[in-house]
């Protein structure tokens, strides 16, 4: 028999939870890039690392995700975490 409405629901419930915890493991990895940026002087924004990673990203894209609705979801994950960077290097230049 195949699985219900509320089976898949959970199993999509979990499919979120994961994601969610990947996603908070790589910010915690984008605060710490952003504090060797600042040791370095290097600006938080890098045009060619971000072009680049849009680019293998929609190359990994695996169906029914495509090329562009891959690189949709990660300018989203890649404009939150800059913002994120910005503000803890600025909470960095506060305290010192």
């Amino acid at each position: 028999m195949a699985p219900g409405i509320p089976e898949l629901r959970e199993e999509i419930d979990q499919i979120d939870r994961q994601i969610l915890e990947l996603v908070a493991r790589r910010l915690v990895l984008v605060m710490k890039v952003g504090e060797v940026k600042r040791g370095r002087g290097l600006p938080v924004y890098d045009p060619t690392r971000e072009g680049e990673m849009l680019e293998r990203v929609a190359r990994a894209a695996a169906a029914p995700l495509d090329g562009g609705m891959a690189q949709r979801i990660f300018r989203c994950i890649i404009e939150e975490s800059r913002n994120l960077e910005q503000r803890h290097i600025g909470e960095l230049g506060q305290q010192g």
